[in-house]
């Protein structure tokens, strides 16, 4: 390269980059989350210098979204795309930011933020081979990570790192919203603690394997699950084996989603005398889940009324 070339090549970077600084400037910053908990997240860190939206819904099972034109129109806007990761997002991720054919947001871009990074992963699968044969299984580990609060501060530092590197003049505004986050959560976590602690070591049966990071946070004991293997629908000789099980361990509730059927729990419920417990678990997934706090507010009000014997609803 000649060195009218090479110099012609430096002005062009150098314009780049004063556009994107202008644009990020003079509006706010384009955020696209895969998921309502981490829209919610990335508001509290972001305040007003980010404009977020998320792809999927509170009530929509986050494994099973699929790839629409308009995804792709919201990528296409996007400066910063943040996935929960663990594979969680694999059946549609890469077909939303393809279409979208904005570079910006492409994995291993400053514009793709994994929340996951410093996360403790449970349920690493210990096998070498992993396949389809075994469910709906994550092979990095179960990604349900945002359900225990302690990791929500874990995506909020993430978060703020990453808002202050695309947005640098910002930086102090950014951490001093990951403080006030941080200090939220750890009044809260007492209050949920405190509400929870008498149930300590209680079983319950599951729905799907959602709350691993929750029940390992509060102390509380899941026994067995309704879905045979992850993402299989509940068969009749499974669901025997599950009534057998809560019967000898006299399990009191079932915990499932808002958005799987209903009737495999209530037709256990009704064998075992157990209470099934319909909480949401991501923001939106109920009306009252209306962001971060809210959302662990109801699980932990509804698990701790149901086990009290209150109607939770």
């Amino acid at each position: 390269m000649d060195k009218g070339c090479m110099m012609r090549s430096i002005i062009i970077l150098l314009l780049c980059m004063c556009c994107t600084s202008t644009v990020y400037a003079k509006g706010k910053l384009n955020v696209l989350t895969t998921t309502q908990d981490l829209a919610s997240i990335a508001r509290s860190i972001g305040g007003d210098k980010v404009k977020v939206s998320a792809l999927c819904k509170g009530y929509q099972d986050p494994h099973s979204l699929r790839a629409k034109p308009s995804y792709m129109l919201k990528a296409k806007k996007a400066d910063l795309f943040i996935r929960v990761g663990l594979e969680l997002e694999i059946g549609y991720e890469d077909l939303i930011i393809d279409g979208s054919r904005n570079r910006k947001i492409r994995i291993g871009t400053l514009g793709h933020l994994d929340t996951s990074l410093g996360v403790m992963l449970l349920e690493a699968p210990t096998t070498q081979r992993v396949d389809r044969s075994m469910g709906d299984v994550h092979p990095m580990g179960n990604p349900h990570y945002w359900l225990d609060p302690l990791n929500a501060k874990i995506i909020a530092a993430n978060i703020a790192v990453r808002l202050s590197e695309l947005l640098p003049k910002y930086k102090e505004y950014f951490y001093n919203n990951l403080t006030d986050f941080d200090k939220k959560i750890d009044v809260k976590m007492i209050e949920w603690t405190a509400e929870l602690a008498p149930y300590q070591g209680e079983k319950i049966a599951i729905y799907h394997r959602s709350w691993p990071y929750f029940f390992r946070r509060f102390g509380l004991v899941d026994v067995c699950e309704l879905e045979p293997k992850p993402g299989i629908c509940p068969s009749p000789g499974h669901l025997a084996e599950v009534i057998g099980i809560m019967k000898r361990d006299k399990v009191k509730a079932i915990l499932m989603e808002v958005f799987y059927d209903e009737k495999p729990a209530d037709f256990v419920a009704n064998e075992t005398g157990a209470k099934v417990i319909i909480v949401p678990n991501s923001v939106g997934g109920t009306k009252e889940a209306k962001d971060y706090f809210s959302l662990i507010d109801t699980i932990v009000n509804d698990i701790a009324s149901a086990l009290k014997g209150e109607k939770t609803n």
